[in-house]
């Protein structure tokens, strides 16, 4: 039952990915506008996909472990583009472009530069969430933003939710003991 359930997340979640930013995608293409689109949320998304990937391959993980990724980051290269098309300037995306595949061959160079590119990635995948939201609050106007693919979003966040609700747990466990070996300290 357990292997059952661990397939199916994965299953699920490559789905999902696979096709997470076609409703944004598609809500760009409909309204002729990226009106609602943060680009450096977009940007460091896509930043965070591509160190993750670049981390993945870097220490020969199984294909399987990482597959949502190339997806991933070939959707927002496409949603990319079609935010600088909309806005009126396609040649606006060449040295974005240009830096996320110097920095595909750039990261590795030092096993350092990675594992601190991998460590700052979760940190990235956030700023991407806060700029976004920032831009939200500042317009006031969500435009050709799509709620379908933000919630999709979220659905392959959840699956890792055991994950994050374990480490606060452990985290808890952890302080405690310290917290009772500094007063068993303190009392002798």
């Amino acid at each position: 039952m357990r292997e059952q359930l661990l397939l199916f997340c994965n299953w699920s979640t490559l789905g999902v990915c696979a096709a997470l930013k076609l409703p944004q995608i598609s809500a760009v293409l409909a309204a002729r506008s990226a009106r609602g689109i943060s680009l450096p949320s977009l940007l460091l998304e896509l930043a965070g996909f591509l160190v993750f990937l670049r981390y993945q391959c870097y220490y020969e993980y199984p294909l399987f472990t990482y597959l949502e990724y190339p997806i991933l980051i070939a959707q927002d290269v496409l949603l990319l583009l079609c935010v600088f098309h909309f806005n009126g300037n396609v040649r606006g995306a060449v040295p974005y472009l240009g830096a996320f595949v110097a920095s595909w061959f750039i990261l590795p160079l030092q096993k350092w530069t990675i594992d601190l590119a991998m460590n700052l990635s979760t940190f990235i995948s956030a700023a991407s969430k806060c700029a976004q939201l920032q831009y939200l609050w500042k317009t006031r106007d969500s435009g050709a933003v799509s709620a379908l693919t933000w919630s999709l979003a979220s659905y392959t966040c959840a699956i890792f939710v055991r994950f994050v609700i374990m480490l606060a747990l452990n985290l808890w466990v952890t302080a405690t003991v310290l917290r009772y070996r500094t007063a068993a300290v303190k009392a002798e």
